[in-house]
């Protein structure tokens, strides 16, 4: 095939139960259908595949097992072999010796993505029935390129999950049972729209028919796809278009004003993208080695990063950031404390919540290697779930570029494969947007087939193959950004004066005033003692320790303060009445302090439901008393002194008791950390085997199909060569190299004395009606000289028998014992003795 050749070719993915698919598709292909058929199957590598023979029978096109660097032809069915994968370019197929191990092998997969790669809109792929999710990212790849996309339907096939796979990611045209499929490949094909010329006036510009369906997109999900390419849209529209079998485009319209649900399945269609974790692994090994690094070089007391991945889809783009990440700082060990905060954003709603999930199936080991997946992800039932170390660093969020604020202060902004479905004005916008929304030295990451254009004064080029770019330090000219832009309700405030303020802002100032000026001093607590909200001036009853910063009420907490809040978080949150502390003695700068404290928990309003308020209040001084001319202080309450000392002392034991306890129990948790991480591995373990026998339980469902189809044909032969041999009324026996007896037909009966049960014996002990005894010498002397033997014998009771002896041989041309016939030749012999009577009267 030349590359201007112009037939579609049909790659077909499956699996379990897919013998029966196939024969019932290639059946219904109609002839001189013009399209060649491969055929991916996951066949036993150490069986030899009896699949063509079998698929020969129902279909006349030629069914032939792929051989490497043969040319595709039209009217061809091709077979992948056993042990390989295959793919094609320019129009030849290639195999390659399969590498991965059982459970990981993706056949269908790997040629379906070579196959959209090589004949774009001339690519059709078909998923039948089959077991695991093996032909979702090929498809999706066909889908992308324009090409047509074919699913069986799930309930007629033997195993369902291959074609449920394609039907939930959203990338099925067409689902239909196997025997329908070949008519509605012929019906797409055969579309106006498909065999339009490409050349002429696109027909939906012609009729002023997109601005009417952009329009109603807009209406419907709104979202302006005004600004982007002409071409892109009117593709992906006509392929809806050939699906249904529409023609004129104002029927089309008329249609999507009737049926909302098309309206959201266009959506998708213009948004559908094929993306891939590590998607090109020359620019990941680039931000892995350079990008990264020069950033954290950048900031040597170390900090957070900032990322925005923008048309995330999956998210597979925004955690292999993640993890390219992980894997830089692992690598370069820095001193200091680095992290990376990702925003990943897209306009599909669906695709953010799959990429919140962060469940992706078992397709990903062919992109991902082995060593990433065990150290980054977690093996489940027919997938992998990402870990919580990378999830936790990407946040998903549903983002319209074109008319949402961007993120801001990023180190890396990652855009690829996106600016080539917008129109010229509209790429230079969002460029002018990116350069505004990177810090200095910010890196911009773009596809392949995309570049920064004339905005070389904007970013400076790190790598023009990889589309890897630098922001200059030039700041953005005023007016040139077109973005909504958020105006914080503060910033308003500050510049309204107070008498334009409303009634609702100056009792709000006063609450206010009044609380930080003459209520007491507070704070409020979590269950835990962390400290949510500060109220007053409490820094004579609450101090930050040194070290590391906390917040928590026991760790700020002055001396005096700090046993007495022992315990009563938890009571208060038990007991509805508030709990007061009399009396306590704060230590302070000064001295000491005597302070009421009061805990209650909060009941009202049900947002602060199951917080504690601590309320500090200060006791005056007791006054000083003369005693003859000197001043004495008051005296003090010993009994009352002795019980409080007496009760932080016990305090003081029971802290000590729950700091021995907590050691425990952190002692504990890592025991259980450590069990889990075991059975964690184990459980990994468990599932990669548990992958490999689905594997080989698929490759012996497909070899048992093809045995099944082999006894069912040696079935009806043994049927058609039993009544052959009785309706010939020739008596066969067959015997073997020991003249052991093989089998015979049942009119050999009429002349041995045979049973079933004589098959293994020799023949010389069957009792017999013929005067022969020189029978066993001639069959062994027919196999030494492989020459046949032909006698007329007679019977005891007067019967005639022509006996031939001719060597047994089989399909590979090797002697394997005699065939003895009989035919009654009776009749001729009493026509012979009558002709000699009356001869000789």
């Amino acid at each position: 095939m030349t590359a201007d050749t112009l037939f579609p070719v049909v790659g077909i993915g499956c699996s379990a139960g897919g013998l029966e698919a196939l024969e019932e598709l290639l059946a219904h292909v109609p002839e001189s259908s013009g399209m060649a058929f491969v055929i991916v199957q996951h066949l036993d590598p150490f069986h030899t595949s009896a699949l063509p023979e079998l698929l020969q029978r129902v279909t006349s096109m030629t069914v032939v097992e792929a051989v490497d660097g043969v040319v595709v032809r039209p009217e061809h069915v091709y077979i992948i072999r056993p042990n390989c994968d295959l793919s094609i370019l320019h129009g030849k197929l290639h195999l390659l010796e399969q590498m991965a191990p059982r459970g990981l092998r993706l056949p269908v997969d790997f040629f379906l993505r070579t196959l959209a790669e090589d004949l774009k809109e001339r690519a059709i792929g078909v998923i039948l029935s089959g077991m695991g999710s093996d032909g979702v990212f090929g498809l999706r790849a066909i889908k992308d390129r324009g090409g047509l996309t074919l699913v069986q339907d799930p309930r007629a096939a033997q195993s369902d999950s291959m074609p449920r796979s394609a039907i939930e990611a959203g990338i099925a045209d067409v689902v239909a049972p196997a025997k329908a499929i070949p008519a509605r490949i012929m019906e797409c094909l055969r579309h106006p729209l498909r065999s339009a010329n490409r050349d002429s006036t696109p027909l939906l510009s012609a009729l002023n028919t997109l601005d009417k369906i952009v329009v109603l997109l807009r209406d419907r999900c709104r979202t302006d796809f005004s600004l982007y390419k002409p071409n892109t849209l009117q593709r992906r529209i006509e392929r809806r278009m050939v699906v249904h079998q529409i023609v004129k485009p104002d029927d089309y319209v008329r249609l999507l004003r009737t049926n909302p649900h098309e309206l959201d399945l266009l959506f998708k269609e213009l948004l559908i993208g094929v993306t891939s974790f590590f998607r090109d692994p020359e620019v990941w090994n680039l931000l892995r080695e350079q990008a990264i690094p020069a950033l954290l070089s950048d900031r040597p007391s170390g900090g957070s990063l900032r990322a925005w991945v923008a048309a995330c889809s999956t998210g597979e783009e925004a955690y292999s950031l993640a993890m390219t990440f992980i894997e830089t700082v692992e690598q370069l060990k820095p001193s200091q404390r680095y992290s990376l905060q990702i925003y990943a954003t897209d306009l599909d709603p669906d695709a953010i919540e799959r990429a919140r999930k962060g469940v992706f199936p078992a397709n990903i080991a062919a992109d991902v290697p082995s060593s990433r997946l065990t150290r980054f992800f977690t093996a489940e039932d027919g997938g992998y779930r990402i870990n919580r170390q990378v999830r936790e660093m990407v946040v998903f969020a549903t983002h319209d570029i074109i008319s949402d604020p961007p993120f801001t202060k990023l180190d890396v902004l990652c855009c690829r494969n996106l600016l080539i479905y917008f129109g010229a004005e509209l790429q230079k916008r969002l460029l002018q947007t990116f350069h505004y929304s990177l810090n200095p030295h910010g890196v911009l990451l773009l596809g392949n087939a995309e570049t920064i254009g004339n905005h070389d004064h904007l970013f400076m080029q790190l790598n023009s193959k990889l589309r890897l770019f630098q922001r200059r330090d030039e700041s953005t000219p005023p007016g040139v950004l077109n973005f909504p832009a958020y105006v914080a309700p503060s910033t308003t405030l500050m510049n309204k004066p107070l008498m334009d303020s409303g009634t609702d802002d100056i009792g709000q100032l006063t609450d206010q005033l009044i609380q930080q000026t003459f209520a007491p001093a507070a704070v409020l607590v979590g269950i835990n003692g962390d400290i949510i909200y500060f109220s007053g001036r409490t820094g004579k009853y609450l101090e930050p320790p040194a070290g590391k910063t906390n917040i928590n009420i026991h760790a700020m907490a002055r001396e005096g303060l700090r046993e007495a809040l022992t315990g009563v978080i938890l009571r208060a949150l038990k007991d509805p009445q508030p709990i007061h502390l009399k009396g306590l003695k704060i230590g302070a700068n000064e001295g000491t302090q005597t302070v009421d404290v009061t805990v209650q928990a909060i009941q009202k309003p049900e947002q602060l439901r199951g917080r504690v308020i601590i309320v500090f209040q200060d006791v005056p001084t007791a006054p000083v008393r003369r005693r003859k001319g000197k001043a004495i202080e008051a005296e003090p309450h010993d009994a009352v002194h002795q019980e409080l000392q007496q009760t932080r002392e016990a305090l003081q034991l029971t802290q000590e008791e729950m700091q021995t306890t907590v050691e425990e129990l952190k002692s504990s948790n890592e025991e259980l950390q450590s069990t889990n991480e075991e059975l964690q591995s184990t459980n990994e373990e468990l599932t990669t085997s548990k992958e490999e026998l689905q594997s080989l339980n698929e490759e012996l469902q497909t070899v048992n199909a093809e045995l099944q189809s082999k006894v069912e044909d040696l079935t009806w032969i043994r049927n058609d060569m039993t009544n052959l041999l009785n309706s010939t009324e020739i008596a066969t026996i067959f015997l073997d190299n020991d003249m052991l007896l093989r089998r015979f037909s049942s009119h050999a009966t009429k002349i041995f004395k045979l049973i079933s049960g004589d098959v293994g014996r020799p023949l010389s002990h069957i009792v017999t009606d013929l005067d022969y005894p020189g029978l066993r010498d001639d069959a062994m002397e027919v196999l030494r000289t492989l020459m046949f033997c032909e006698r007329e014998i007679e019977t005891h009771d007067g019967r005639w028998y022509r006996a031939r002896i001719m060597p047994y041989r089989t399909q590979d041309n090797v002697i394997n014992g005699v065939v003895i016939t009989f035919i009654d030749i009776s009749e001729t012999k009493k026509l012979e003795a009558s002709l000699r009577e009356r001869g000789n009267p």
